[in-house]
């Protein structure tokens, strides 16, 4: 029986100020086959020549799509527009985008806000049934499914196998927090966003990931292959540091 593995990559808003081929070329050297492409720099779902070009790149470099991260707000942005994002991800070669969920925590919302979310949800979910996609919500601060116990209820009540989850470690929170929100997420959640963000004062440090190991090996015991680990804020936010921080990942993964 083969084990399963997972698919390790990187974010590319993580290299925002890099092209995609500067990107595609330094994930060669560091080893590593997925992406998620941003729809704010890098792949724009409109800029259909430059998706197609991406498309065409990342095939020369041994690189698959493995999600779209797109800025699609649901409950902000109309959900009409959601069209020329799954068109976007077609081309890229996923079927999987990552969404953002409403623009505040869920304890913040109304009882009308809160309704009026999750009407907008389903409809998101209906059109991912209908373009058989998958549509992902992040576990992000300043966003409804900020909380576990908020985005656990919005995957119960939108009950869509076409409307999941990523996960992140709550770099906010204490580690036996993030354990607990690993344990309520881990039913819904698709890709993970790897990374080592430690809190100075209020304000969140990116680290070497080689220093977070451990800590990663345990969230992973809430998300067994198979599932694509993604490599999200570089410590200096470097191109170069890439390749380090692919094999601390690897260790991680093993």
């Amino acid at each position: 029986m083969t084990k399963e593995t997972y698919s390790l990559g990187v974010v590319s808003v993580s290299f925002r100020k890099h092209t995609p081929l500067e990107i595609l070329k330094q994930m060669k050297t560091a080893g590593l086959n997925f992406i998620e492409w941003g729809s704010d720099v890098h792949a724009p779902p409109r800029d259909i020549e430059n998706l197609k070009t991406i498309a065409s790149m990342q095939k020369e470099y041994g690189v698959a799509t493995s999600s779209y991260g797109t800025y699609f707000r649901l409950g902000v942005t109309p959900v009409e527009e959601l069209a020329d994002y799954i068109r976007a991800a077609e081309i890229l070669g996923t079927n999987v985008l990552r969404l953002w969920c409403g623009d505040k925590c869920g304890k913040d919302m109304t009882d009308a806000e809160r309704s009026f979310l999750l009407s907008e949800c389903k409809k998101a979910a209906a059109i991912a049934e209908k373009e058989n996609v998958i549509l992902c919500m992040e576990c992000h601060r300043w966003s409804f499914t900020e909380e576990p116990e908020d985005a656990a209820w919005l995957m119960e009540n939108v009950a869509s196998r076409n409307f999941r989850m990523y996960w992140q470690p709550p770099h906010w929170k204490t580690r036996e927090e993030a354990l607990e929100s690993a344990r309520k997420i881990m039913p819904y959640a698709l890709n993970i966003h790897v990374f080592n963000l430690q809190m100075q004062g209020e304000t969140p440090a990116q680290k070497p990931l080689a220093d977070a190991i451990s800590d990663w090996r345990s969230f992973l015991e809430y998300f067994p292959a198979p599932r694509a680990l993604l490599l999200e804020f570089m410590p200096h936010g470097t191109l170069d540091e890439l390749v380090e921080e692919a094999s601390s990942l690897r260790e991680i993964a093993t």
